[in-house]
């Protein structure tokens, strides 16, 4: 694990790939909240899809927020 963060570390991350990645971690957990609810727990299938448009909603805007800050 500490190899990994000095990987992560002499990558040389910049604002905007720290945003990129950061969007893509938070759109792979809204997919898995999307897929728990629809196949593990399909009675609460309606609560686990919005939590997870509500994590790709915070995702689309890191995205948008990628060269402007």
């Amino acid at each position: 694990v500490r190899y990994l963060f000095l990987w992560f570390i002499n990558m040389g991350l910049n604002k905007n790939k720290i945003f990129g990645y950061t969007a893509l971690v938070i759109a792979i957990i809204g997919s898995s909240l999307i897929l728990i609810g629809l196949f593990k727990y399909p009675e609460y299938a309606i609560g686990f899809s919005i939590a997870g448009i509500g994590f790709f909603a915070i995702a689309w805007a890191f995205n948008a927020l990628r060269g402007r800050i």
